[in-house]
């Protein structure tokens, strides 16, 4: 993961591992699916899963550029494996230190409601701890070195995912 040794005060990782985990578990859930398709739900069952897709999706992409937006105003960056200027304690993250990866996660759930591939529903949680093992626990480290305990009392004010 990390063949870089500058300590994490300078940088959290040297490669941006959510958006590829996440990409990743789209398409492995397409690709599973056509391989090994499992059955969906019928009827009126399926269309309302398909509006709560919808619905997770929306909301997932709102939270998403909420997130984005209240970095960049905060002027720190949204790339994960580059060196935060700012803790960013208001809005969407006064109730997440991680809105942009719940989003995510909900992005992935909401595919698999919409699509009806029920493989996005177990790839949305494994992606999720994937990471929190390749970025968030990094990111936090990264965090800490920086800020201290600034961000250690953001940590007990909010929980990591919701």
């Amino acid at each position: 993961m990390e063949t870089d040794k500058r300590p994490y005060a300078e940088r959290p990782n040297v490669f941006p591992w959510p958006p590829v985990i996440y990409a990743i578990a789209l398409i492995a859930g397409w690709l599973i699916h056509l391989a090994l398709p499992l059955p969906w739900l019928p009827g009126i069952t399926a269309e309302l899963l398909f509006a709560l897709g919808v619905l997770l999706i929306a909301a997932a992409l709102a939270i998403d550029f909420a997130a984005m937006r209240q970095m960049r105003r905060a002027n720190t960056t949204v790339m994960p494996h580059r060196k935060s200027e700012h803790i960013v304690t208001s809005g969407v993250f006064s109730f997440s230190r991680n809105p942009i990866y719940l989003a995510n996660t909900m992005i992935v759930i909401g595919v698999g409601l919409v699509s009806g591939i029920a493989w996005y529903l177990p790839l949305a949680i494994i992606a999720a701890y994937a990471t929190w093992l390749m970025a968030i626990s990094r990111e936090e480290r990264h965090l800490e070195a920086r800020f201290g305990k600034a961000f250690r009392d953001y940590k007990k004010r909010v929980n990591r995912w919701f």
